[in-house]
């Protein structure tokens, strides 16, 4: 309880996974007493989430049962933008607000660029047999390939798509973009406040078949919901160039589990990264991750130092904000 007699304002993180988020937040409120920051494992909170005003979800599920038990809450949010686990009917039945953070804002859309860079690289360059020749102290092996000259497909050309599509310019691609429904005029703002068109060819999500053809390199970037799981299915990946690369750093389910084994078992994939999974925390022991050319990262593509603490700002902002009774600023509302 406040000084004032006010009571305290609890905000609730969910499970072990990416614990940066609660250390961070915890950190930025240290000198704010009446803001309490908890985290609590998965089987937990069914049963104490009614304690709480604020739920920060990261990777649970909260489905309409949970949600039901949620008596004071009064805020649902994500640190970063997926909210795929939420069931946002339930959230609003109970009144209850559901919230993402912008990633244009925080730099997690940036963050998640750089890491699609690193994964292209280290397939084109063949990581695991690097490794391998490192072992075995072999010199000059393998033979890996550049990414100069290549074309490279972004599906879903959303806030990562376009921080992706800046960074790939100097590396002297062809960059194909497709998204839903384009502005009239989308430029890219380069520093000296000129623009330019950082897409060479753009689509919509009819011509996502045509642009697998023709790339090198697919890069999953789509929000995932109803209509976009299992996007990457069979016959997308049978459109695929034979030897192009998948890479997915979005969510896990847009790609066909089933379709991508058999890609690469049939060698028509060049090979497979992925900063997400089907099922979290992966299996280290799947059968998908004996192929060498797989890339697999445990969803550390938005966990930078830059981007987590404008993002525990951003929560610890809004935990201020809602004890005091004034408007929630930096988040954007999914209800």
């Amino acid at each position: 309880m406040c000084d004032n007699g006010k009571a305290n304002t609890h905000v609730l993180f969910c499970g072990p996974h990416f614990p940066a988020s609660h250390n961070y937040t915890k950190e930025y409120l240290h000198n704010y007493l009446f803001i309490q920051v908890d985290h609590l494992p998965f089987e937990s909170i069914p049963d104490l989430i009614g304690n709480y005003d604020i739920c920060v979800v990261n990777s649970m599920r909260l489905n309409s049962d949970v949600i039901a038990r949620a008596s004071r809450m009064k805020l649902i949010m994500q640190y970063g933008v997926g909210l795929e686990g939420v069931d946002i009917t339930a959230a609003t039945n109970h009144g209850i607000k559901v919230a993402r953070i912008p990633g244009k804002v925080t730099g997690n859309a940036a963050s998640c660029a750089e890491m699609a860079i690193y994964i292209m690289l280290g397939l084109l360059r063949k990581q695991d047999e690097m490794q391998c020749s490192v072992r075995l102290k072999k010199l000059g092996d393998p033979v890996g390939d550049t990414l100069f000259g290549k074309t490279v497909f972004i599906l879903g050309y959303g806030n990562i798509g376009i921080e992706l599509a800046k960074r790939l310019r100097p590396f002297g691609v062809k960059i194909l973009a497709t998204k839903r429904n384009w502005a009239s005029n989308d430029p890219t703002t380069l520093e000296n406040g000129t623009h330019e068109d950082s897409v060479d060819e753009k689509g919509s999500h009819e011509d996502i078949y045509e642009f697998a053809k023709k790339s090198d390199i697919v890069v999953c970037c789509l929000t995932m919901n109803s209509q976009t799981v299992g996007t990457v299915n069979e016959n997308f990946i049978s459109s695929m160039r034979k030897g192009g690369l998948l890479v997915n750093i979005a969510r896990g389910g847009l790609l066909d589990y089933k379709a991508v084994y058999e890609g690469l078992e049939s060698g028509h994939l060049g090979g497979v990264g992925m900063d997400v999974a089907w099922m979290e925390p992966f299996d280290p022991n799947d059968p998908i991750l004996k192929f060498p050319n797989v890339l697999l990262t445990p969803h550390v593509a938005g966990v930078t130092e830059s981007s987590y603490r404008s993002m525990a700002k951003v929560v610890g902002d809004v935990a201020l904000q809602l004890h005091s009774g004034k408007p929630l600023t930096g988040i954007e509302y999914a209800n």
